[in-house]
């Protein structure tokens, strides 16, 4: 535990004697690591921002013409005792024809009917918007005998999903590009501290000193410099969405969509610094170990 302590003190000191090119470097990992973790941010975002501009998932349900009241009534309990159904609307066929007239400007035409030739129906609002419980939701209750007809946005459920699958894809790729750029900027870096201080180890190899003494600084100045860049990631995403927000929310609002961006949560600050300093730590352990083969620490 001494060890570690005098190692961690050490990078510590490393890092603290060259804020300047400490900063940059930080600033290098921060830059790179805010990508991928705004892109994760929007996600959820830019669902809700689909979700709002294509409409509400939703079924639509069309009963026979001769239904009976009862039996459209038991039908409506069974359809809401489903554990599957976030909400339901039942929508009489005479409220159903007055609203064609009002909206559809039918008036004249609705007008002329002598019956009504429009059914009863039921909207229903699926707890689980993906197309797999959507078709499952949809053959079950097409199974109803009293049920004419089905209806369902699949269209639209299959946007939604493309476009958070996408907007998901495109997150993992730049995290694992970036991700593998910082390991190489850790790797060079740790290189140069190993080369500029190559006398130095070499002394403390020959008076006895074990080469996981030797490494444990290095790992440690890593495993910090990508801490501080994660930390310093952290902060760029909070301040981008801050000046971001604003125009997403504005431009929701011309669709008559009220949508409110929400920063980064806790647990994903804690997420993101703890992924950048393994990036150091990682990036840091094969220099070293590269190094240490390459006999650099011991010419």
């Amino acid at each position: 535990m001494s060890a570690h302590v005098m190692a961690l003190k050490q990078a510590l000191r490393r890092l603290g004697g060259k804020p300047v090119s400490t900063l940059l470097s930080a600033l290098v990992i921060a830059i790179a690591l805010t990508l991928p973790a705004l892109g994760y941010v929007l996600v959820d975002n830019v669902a809700s921002l689909a979700r709002g501009i294509s409409g509400k998932p939703e079924i639509s349900v069309f009963l026979n013409n001769d239904v009976p009241a009862e039996r459209v009534k038991a039908i409506e309990t069974a359809l809401r005792a489903n554990p599957q159904v976030a909400a339901l609307r039942f929508v009489p066929r005479d409220e159903a024809l007055k609203q064609l007239a009002a909206r559809g400007g039918f008036a004249d035409v609705t007008g002329a009917l002598a019956d009504n030739p429009l059914p009863d129906a039921f909207i229903l609002d699926p707890r689980d918007d993906s197309p797999t419980s959507f078709e499952a939701l949809r053959k079950q209750i097409g199974a109803i005998p009293e049920v004419a007809q089905t209806q369902l946005d699949s269209e639209w459920v299959e946007r939604l999903h493309a476009i958070i699958a996408l907007a998901r894809s495109t997150t993992l790729l730049l995290a694992s590009l970036l991700g593998a750029a910082l390991i190489i900027v850790t790797f060079n870096t740790i290189r140069l501290q190993i080369l500029t201080q190559r006398h130095e180890i070499s002394v403390k190899l020959l008076l006895g000193a074990t080469r996981n003494y030797v490494r444990r600084p290095f790992l440690y100045f890593g495993l910090l410099q990508g801490l501080l860049g994660g930390l310093l990631a952290w902060a760029l995403v909070v301040a981008l969405l801050v000046v971001m927000a604003p125009q997403i929310e504005a431009l929701a609002q011309r669709y008559s969509i009220v949508l409110s961006i929400g920063g980064p949560a806790l647990w994903q600050g804690v997420v993101l610094c703890a992924f950048a300093a393994l990036l150091g730590w990682l990036g840091a352990a094969i220099s070293v170990r590269r190094h240490l083969h390459d006999g650099l620490m011991i010419d």
